[in-house]
């Protein structure tokens, strides 16, 4: 099912899924362009339309609260400099692009500016800030020595947004076989680039 350009979630694929096992709950989450939503076997047609369009809205809010736009990004990043980097870390502007396919964020130390992948948009709100954070610390230490480590490390969920954007670069064919590359974050990148 495909969605109507009057309804909400216009454009994107719908499946439904129906279970016998499922009684009374419905649930929605998004795979890969598509929503899915479960629903109950024993559900009208009617029913089912009215739960579609209600999961969908559902859908659209949680997704719309997971990606800031750039001045909740700029705002972010303060935050995070402020009680991680002493507020040392100052950017003059933090920004979503779509042209960064191979790295999660950029970093211009000379101009203060920062870059995010908007393929981190929708991902966790913790991955999301150790990206901000690993640009930020470029500002302090611009390459990726012992004290830029020193610096990424006072988050205290580095390692698991690490994890987490290495198991997405993995899954995407992205990053080298494991054993290569000294910095499996950066594993899925060209030569000399950032995160």
């Amino acid at each position: 099912m495909v969605l109507e350009a009057s309804e909400p979630g216009y454009g994107r694929p719908v499946e439904v899924r129906r279970s016998a096992r499922r009684k009374r709950t419905v649930s929605a989450y998004v795979e890969g362009d598509t929503v899915v939503v479960m629903i109950p076997a024993r559900m009208s047609r009617a029913e089912e339309m009215q739960w579609v369009q209600t999961m969908i809205e559902r859908v659209g809010k949680a997704e719309a609260r997971r990606r800031p736009d750039d001045d909740e990004l700029f705002r972010r990043a303060r935050q995070l400099s402020d009680k991680y980097l002493d507020g040392l870390a100052q950017a003059s502007s933090v920004r979503w692009v779509a042209n960064q396919s191979r790295r999660w964020g950029s970093c211009t130390p000379a101009d203060g500016s920062i870059r995010l992948s908007a393929r981190l948009q929708g991902m966790p709100a913790y991955v999301v800030d150790y990206v901000l954070l690993h640009e930020l610390a470029h500002l302090i230490a611009s390459g990726h020595d012992q004290q830029f480590w020193e610096l990424v490390n006072r988050y205290d969920l580095t390692e698991r947004a690490r994890g987490f954007l290495e198991g997405v670069s993995l899954a995407a064919g992205l990053a080298p076989p494991p054993g290569q590359g000294d910095d499996l974050v950066d594993a899925d990148l060209a030569p000399g680039s950032d995160i």
